[in-house]
């Protein structure tokens, strides 16, 4: 009975901090969007006289809660498809009248149009909405239209504004938050997977390749967030200073994805090693936990602004490594694992701005033991 009440104390308490959290994370996020509604409502209603702003601050809190780094394109589709629901609806109304069937008509020629110049998401959903209000409303409040299109512009530049110039994010301290604990992960996870191979436990080479698989939408938040962080250091004059720390996380996040995913092939194969009962060489072990510690190594360089040099040297080390283990007793499944390997060293070395060709060049010399 104690220990049950310990174990629910436990998971209570890990929710909460989970929860704190995520409150923390999100936080900025409340704050911009309190700010950008009431400040479009003010310039909606206040500067621009129009007596029904409402729909000023909805598009502000649509730009601001879309997908990060995407916020300036999210605010071009928002007020491209009030247009075209306005123009589609506004044409249909003096044509045909309102009505139900007339409902169904105008805002099916307003999607209609909207996906024909390849609309997606925003665009489609404003171009219905619009084109709804217009056929519901416009009997009965026939200045709709302007006053529609007007509040889209306030909401999406207000929302804009409040993002890039009144209150951006800190794009390094964002990095730090989300990529920190997800690139410690993905190395963690190599050095159970090097340690597995070591001890030859089959067992745990699955569970690993289980928690690689759980991890996977962790490892994917990092490319969102330097998506993110790039358009705030791209268009917000607080966070230019910021460009250089940023710009070698966004030329990296690419290849560290590819990085990721292969490293999810070479465990999976290590298990196959481990189950076949095939020789491991201690070098190939070796060769997996230099991987994991060049994972750590570039996200302190990064963050430093340091140019990668020591990551680069720890992936050539784990190439050289995995050449050895592979000029020793090795079967099928381990030849396979090298292989693995070395892709993963090209996309990591790559993830460091090495070019394509040079870096294929040095991972043929380092696995050649030169």
């Amino acid at each position: 009975m104690p220990n049950s009440v310990a174990g629910l104390r436990g998971r209570v308490s890990a929710a909460g901090w989970r929860s704190y959290g995520r409150l923390r994370q999100h936080l900025l996020l409340a704050v911009q969007g309190g700010l950008a509604a009431s400040l479009a409502w003010l310039i909606a209603e206040r500067v621009l006289g129009n007596p029904d702003p409402t729909f000023a601050p909805i598009a502000a809190v649509g730009v601001i809660a879309t997908a990060i780094g995407r916020r300036a394109r999210r605010t071009v589709e928002l007020i491209v498809g009030v247009i075209v629901g306005v123009l589609i609806g506004d044409l249909l109304v003096d044509t045909i009248g309102t009505g139900a069937w007339q409902t169904f008509v105008i805002v099916f020629g307003a999607l209609l149009v909207a996906v024909a110049v390849r609309g997606t998401g925003a665009l489609v959903t404003q171009a219905g909405g619009a084109a709804a209000l217009i056929a519901t409303l416009t009997p009965t409040t026939p200045d709709v239209v302007l006053p529609r299109t007007v509040n889209a512009l306030v909401g999406g530049a207000t929302g804009l504004l409040v993002v890039l110039v009144l209150a951006p994010m800190n794009p390094t301290r964002s990095v730090r938050r989300i990529a920190g604990p997800a690139l410690d992960t993905f190395a963690r996870q190599l050095t159970s997977a090097a340690e597995a191979l070591a001890r030859r436990d089959a067992r745990r080479a699955t569970e690993v390749l289980d928690e690689m698989r759980s991890a996977e939408g962790q490892l994917r938040q990092v490319g969102d967030v330097v998506t993110a962080a790039e358009e705030v250091v791209r268009y917000s004059p607080l966070r230019w200073r910021r460009r250089r720390a940023l710009a070698a996380y966004g030329a990296g996040a690419e290849h560290l994805d590819r990085a990721f995913r292969n490293s999810r092939t070479l465990v999976r194969r290590i298990g196959t090693v481990l189950r076949d009962q095939e020789p491991v060489p201690a070098s190939l072990s070796t060769a997996v936990e230099q991987v994991g510690q060049s994972v750590r190594l570039m996200h302190e360089e990064f963050l430093s602004t340091r140019e990668p040099v020591r990551t680069r040297e720890r992936v050539l080390l784990a190439v050289h490594d995995a050449g050895t283990a592979c000029r020793q007793e090795i079967g099928f499944s381990g030849t396979i694992v090298v292989s693995q390997l070395r892709t993963i060293a090209n996309d990591m070395l790559r993830a460091t701005g090495v070019p394509g060709d040079e870096a294929r060049r040095l991972v043929r010399r380092a696995a050649a033991g030169q």
